[in-house]
């Protein structure tokens, strides 16, 4: 396998588990050296996971001192980040909006839209400062589409793509790229917060008939953080299996 990456740094949050560690694993492929980041970093399997990522950080993204401080001190370990993948996130409940706990809103929206606020407020002045970066947020179908039940992700999520088109913007004569992913429901562990009737109707809604796969997330995280992807910025990469042709 080529590795475009070869002599680039990664942070991922949520890294450990899911989508992040498949990002993680298709980005070490490619050359990259990898720093993770997640609540809980303990428990890593370097032989299952097939790599050892350069650096193992305890991070809550929805605490901006935390984030500042993990990448000082990523920083002070590895030199210099060029690429940064929000993609830490919850789920929250699956509720009518009208009942949804208010304490439930605040988290989803601390993790899934601050967070990447967070992050990307750390990251982009060292990025700016040595002209060359590549950002990727993950948000959502539900951003795009807002899915019933789960109002905060979908506002969450719709946050991320608008920030991310704004950020973009500001950033577009400055060699850093800001651009994110737009999945369709995915098997991970975040199916365990949801009933059965919302997974049957999110797989009803996928012309393929199929869930998205992590890999095929990670491959094309991996393209849109690479040097190839050079003149798209501001931009959602849709992964929905045809749901949505917009």
């Amino acid at each position: 396998m080529s590795q475009p990456l070869h002599g680039q740094t990664a942070i991922v949050t949520g890294g450990m588990r899911g989508i992040g560690l498949a990002i993680a694993q298709r980005l070490n492929q490619a050359g990259a050296q990898v720093v993770i980041w997640d609540l809980a970093v303990d428990g890593w399997n370097t032989a299952e996971n097939g790599f050892e990522p350069v650096l193992r950080q305890a991070v809550d993204v929805s605490s901006l001192a935390s984030v500042e401080a993990a990448f000082g001190q990523a920083l002070t370990h590895v030199g210099q980040v060029e690429i940064l993948v929000n993609n830490a996130g919850i789920n929250g409940p699956v509720v009518a909006s009208w009942e949804y706990p208010p304490e439930a809103w605040d988290k989803v929206i601390a993790i899934d839209l601050n967070g990447v606020f967070y992050c990307c407020r750390t990251a982009i002045p060292h990025m700016r400062e040595r002209g060359y970066g590549r950002i990727v947020n993950v948000a959502s179908m539900a951003g795009k589409d807002g899915v019933q039940y789960i109002s905060a992700y979908s506002a969450a999520k719709a946050g991320v793509i608008a920030f991310t088109k704004a950020a973009a913007k500001e950033l577009a004569q400055d060699g850093v790229l800001l651009n994110c992913i737009a999945p369709a429901m995915v098997e991970t562990p975040l199916m365990a917060e949801m009933t059965p009737e919302h997974i049957a109707a999110s797989k009803a809604k996928i012309p393929m008939g199929r869930f998205l796969k992590v890999e095929e997330i990670a491959n094309m995280v991996s393209w849109i953080a690479g040097p190839e992807c050079s003149f798209t910025t501001g931009f959602v990469f849709d992964l929905s299996g045809g749901r949505a042709t917009y």
